[in-house]
């Protein structure tokens, strides 16, 4: 099956995608492109959904950059092939042939470019991250590779959304502890429970740094098992593991 891979306006005629679950080697509860080393998934497998991802963005399989992520603020700066990934949960890189890419299973991907600078980045940007600055620290390493933030292009990809996400009082004042106004992207759920706007406040963070344009493909990663992989969807299920998409850019 061929990959699916959707893309965004704001950032063409970059190559880059979030793609879809379809196309892949992966079978059983991993079925399709599942490109995350951490599941349990056969090895040969997802090493062959990463080759497939490579080659659909004109790139050899270690021409894609990753990090092990850990749902920090932390940014990699790439300056060439990367031996082994470090722990955070960013990239960023103006070095041409060269893919950055992120995972995620209903948290954000996020893609940015500074096309005028040739700077590029990607973010893996679930509620923790998100709160403590992750998509900000993208955009002042952007900045310190020449990229000027009010000409990046930022977009989310495919993400939980609120009508999905529900969260309890104890989540809700993690948020406002740190801002009284984010209580906003919540939604009244059952009982204490509430509904967040995970993308609407990527979209927040973004704008209020200053981002030159950002936007959500809305696309709902709980919502759609055909297309896309989601953990709270696994949850719910009772199944052991889930599989992860993968959102690349490359210069």
């Amino acid at each position: 099956m061929t990959l699916e891979i959707i893309t965004a306006d704001a950032l063409a005629p970059l190559q880059h995608g979030f793609f879809t679950r379809r196309g892949g080697a992966s079978s059983g509860i991993f079925a399709g492109l599942n490109c995350g080393l951490g599941s349990s998934d056969q090895r040969e497998a997802v090493h062959l959904n990463r080759a497939r991802v490579a080659d659909a963005l004109g790139l050899p399989p270690d021409g894609l950059a990753s990090v092990h992520q850990v749902h920090s603020a932390d940014v990699l700066t790439v300056t060439g092939p990367q031996t082994a990934p470090v722990k955070a949960d960013a990239l960023v890189t103006d070095q041409p042939g060269l893919a950055l890419s992120v995972l995620t299973a209903d948290c954000q991907p996020v893609l940015f470019a500074d096309h005028d600078a040739g700077v590029i980045g990607a973010a893996h940007a679930g509620w923790r991250g998100a709160l403590d600055g992750v998509l900000d620290a993208v955009l002042d390493a952007m900045e310190a590779l020449g990229a000027r933030r009010a000409r990046i292009h930022a977009v989310i990809g495919p993400a939980i959304s609120q009508r999905a996400y529900e969260v309890g009082p104890e989540f809700h004042a993690a948020f406002t502890a740190q801002d009284p106004d984010h209580g906003r992207f919540f939604a009244a759920g059952q009982g204490d429970r509430l509904q967040f706007d995970l993308p609407g406040f990527g979209l927040y963070r973004l704008r209020r740094a200053g981002v030159g344009h950002a936007e959500w493909t809305r696309h709902c990663t709980y919502s759609d098992p055909d297309r896309f992989y989601s953990y709270r969807r696994t949850t719910h299920a009772g199944e052991a593991d889930y599989g992860r998409l993968i959102s690349a850019i490359r210069l």
